[in-house]
């Protein structure tokens, strides 16, 4: 009578545990390609995750009920939005009074201008200051928090006043050890006294957040003419009345330029959500670009861990027809030969997700790059590797079960 046998899975993962253990460098060089594939995807999942979290917190933390209307694109990625926005009328101080005085549904209207420039005290300098001409409501939709002093106000934008608050950059390295509240530094070819001093805000990817003087943009426009066009900034009363306040800012705009109600819109209006939605092509776009550099790489590896499956189907053809004389079924040595061939793609997806995670944070500690670990990525890093070992298995598992036993057997 002739016995059935059979395979469980935990044995069949030993063997081929223990084939990889026995032939190290060829392990190796198996999963090379699986490895190097699924490191890049975590380690490029993570930095674009970091990314994301990054620039929503600390680069476009607008709040979800803050809007800008600019007269182009805020941020320009081709020629043609160049020259479309060259074409278009600037915005002036008078666009902003009359969104300030007639939009009703807005909690807060301000204006902004900006420049760089260096700031002097004595015989030090401070270079590329960021110098912004502000109303004071920009304070409040910026939500601005000041370590001393105080903001600049209405009466100092009514009279021009040559106040100016400053970043925590300015203060030290022109004030070390010393109250800047009250001193008199050099912007530009202007002086200024400041007034109020922010609260550090630290760096966003190794770029300083604390190297800035704000003035009344009544000054600022006194002191660099005023021909540059200003950015007119809003908050809703509440994130839900968001879309409402911009028809309503819309309007009054399109008004005061005279534009046709079938002609489009010559300025341009963004949220928080709109640079967020931005950023979000750019990171999708960079991980396509990687993702399918990295396929690359498994479709590597799965060839070699097919060629290696092959090689094994050879060395153990005595073994497979040992097996089918003792009862194994087709579907069973089918099987074995596929559980094994996942298995080697899987190790290397371990190897992988360990070094991927290794890399994201190795260049988050040694570069401003942030990077965020995600249990997403860790699955589909394993699952992605162990579908390479399945499918690049199927053909030498297939070869395998249909192996004549007679002839197995007779094989040297």
């Amino acid at each position: 009578m002739t016995g059935r046998s059979t395979m469980s899975f935990s044995e069949a993962v030993e063997i081929a545990a223990a084939s990889l253990w026995s032939h190290k460098l060829r392990s190796v060089l198996t999963l090379l390609g699986v490895v190097i594939g699924v490191t890049s995807v975590i380690a490029v999942v993570s930095f674009i995750n970091g990314l994301n979290s990054y620039v929503a917190e600390k680069i476009f933390n607008l709040g979800a009920d803050v809007f800008l209307v600019n007269r182009g694109k805020t941020i320009i990625t081709n020629i043609d939005d160049y020259l479309e926005m060259q074409k278009r009328k600037k915005l002036a101080v008078e666009d902003y009074e009359a969104v300030r005085d007639a939009c009703r549904s807005c909690g807060e209207v301000g204006a902004s201008v900006s420049k760089t420039a260096d700031v002097k005290y004595g015989m030090n300098y401070v270079r590329d200051t960021g110098v912004r001409g502000w109303t004071p409501s920009m304070t409040r939709i910026y939500d601005v928090d000041l370590a001393a002093g105080r903001h600049i106000t209405d009466a100092d934008l009514r009279s021009a006043s040559s106040v100016c608050t400053v970043g925590w950059d300015i203060v030290d390295n022109l004030f070390a050890g010393t109250d800047p509240v009250g001193k008199e530094i050099r912007v530009g070819g202007e002086t200024c006294e400041i007034i109020g001093v922010g609260k550090k805000l630290g760096s966003a990817l190794g770029q300083t957040r604390d190297n800035w003087v704000i003035l009344p943009i009544t000054r600022f426009q006194k002191t660099y003419g005023t021909e540059q066009s200003i950015r007119i900034w809003g908050k809703a009363h509440s994130p839900k009345r968001l879309d409402a306040t911009l028809d309503e800012v819309r309007q009054i705009m399109r008004g005061r330029r005279h534009l046709a109600y079938a002609a489009r819109d010559d300025f341009e209006m963004d949220t928080n959500q709109s640079f967020l939605t931005l950023w979000s092509g750019i990171s999708s776009a960079f991980f396509g670009v990687t993702v399918a550099i990295a396929s690359i790489s498994l479709v590597v590896g799965g060839i070699v861990i097919m060629n290696i499956m092959l090689v094994s189907v050879t060395e153990r053809t005595r073994e497979i027809g040992l097996r089918k004389s003792l009862g194994a079924r087709r579907r069973d040595i089918l099987l074995q030969f596929l559980i094994e061939s996942a298995t080697i793609a899987a190790i290397g997806g371990l190897w992988g997700i360990l070094f991927g995670v290794l890399l994201a944070k190795l260049v988050s500690w040694v570069t401003p790059l942030p990077s965020a670990i995600e249990m997403w990525s860790v699955i589909s890093g394993m699952l992605v590797a162990t579908s390479v070992g399945l499918f690049f298995g199927i053909y030498p598992a297939s070869k395998a079960a249909r192996l004549d036993p007679v002839v197995a057997l007779r094989a040297e």
